[in-house]
């Protein structure tokens, strides 16, 4: 529970003029501006799946559609659905808090998000707000609906990290490392169970802060759940040089471990994509996207100049 606290020679010429451009104006700097955002791994059925948000959430559209994945953003907050396959699924270890400023509102997504899904915590008036339910939808997505101020949040949709099982009780110590490793960075608020509230005194009940312009939630829970952090929500971190790819790419898998083409676990299990902003633009190419994948595919951390040379 939680409350608000280009296709041939010349375009290449043109990408590769670009991003030398904004490597000289951000040289040496690891200031992260750029949105975090995350990824939802689907069986196959991402396309499926993002219509289906796009339908429930209003202000929504579909920006861009390929093989691999579908965009698509939702009151300016994006959203990655990744054609993943079998392997991975989402679990409530991530959930999406979601800041409804009516309650007919709240009662509009819990009706259609429940439709072949399921109640975590039932629709009804709680102390953080007088309308919420958190709801598991038919894709094993969760969502945290609260009737609530937009400003006291910032923004419509919130990733929600809840450190359980093995890692219950280290909400407050990974916010201090993200905190460390982004800038700027900074700590909303942090509230903490008491006598009576449910789960271990002390242990984060809520709290809330700021990795660039992304607002990021977390709480612990020491009840057993049986699921934890996995890839079948990462967060991805768009990166405008190498410089920046380098530094998160470091600090982030230190005490955790790497993966292929940009994936990467941290020390507390959650995952992360750290990629070049220029990818999509390469991998939207018809002439260039194969051999960009070709390239990428043999990559652990991304190398923006082999990407550009492919």
């Amino acid at each position: 529970m939680n409350a608000p606290l280009g296709r041939d020679g010349v375009a290449r010429v043109h990408v590769t003029a670009s991003y030398n451009l904004i490597q000289h104006n951000n040289l040496n700097t690891i200031n992260m501006e750029n949105t975090i955002y995350p990824c939802i791994w689907f069986d196959n059925n991402a396309a499926e799946a993002a219509r289906f948000y796009c339908s429930v959430f209003k202000d929504s559209e579909i920006i861009d559609e390929n093989h691999f994945v579908v965009t698509f953003k939702s009151s300016g907050n994006k959203f990655i659905c990744l054609n993943g396959g079998p392997q991975f699924s989402p679990n409530p270890s991530i959930s999406f808090y979601v800041v409804c400023e009516t309650k007919d509102e709240v009662d509009d997504y819990w009706k259609k998000l429940t439709e072949n899904g399921t109640e975590m915590m039932p629709l009804d008036s709680y102390p953080w707000s007088e309308r919420y339910a958190w709801v598991q939808d038919q894709y094993g997505v969760t969502w945290q609906l609260s009737y609530g101020r937009l400003e006291d949040v910032g923004q419509k949709f919130t990733p929600t990290l809840m450190f359980t099982e093995s890692r219950a009780g280290k909400a407050e110590e990974a916010i201090d490392f993200y905190t460390s490793v982004f800038a700027p960075s900074s700590v909303v608020g942090i509230a903490r169970y008491e006598e009576g509230e449910g789960d271990k005194v002390g242990l984060v009940k809520h709290a809330q802060f700021k990795l660039g312009n992304s607002v990021i939630m977390a709480m612990d829970s020491s009840i057993t759940h049986g699921f934890a952090f996995s890839e079948g929500i990462s967060l991805v971190v768009e990166c405008d040089t190498q410089d920046q790819i380098d530094h998160f790419w470091t600090k982030l898998s230190e005490g955790g471990w790497e993966d292929r083409c940009g994936w990467l676990k941290d020390r507390y299990g959650v995952s992360w994509q750290v990629i070049p902003t220029v990818l999509s633009q390469l991998v939207n190419d018809p002439e260039r996207s194969q051999r960009v994948v070709e390239a990428f595919m043999k990559m652990k951390k991304f190398e923006i100049d082999k990407l550009l040379e492919a």
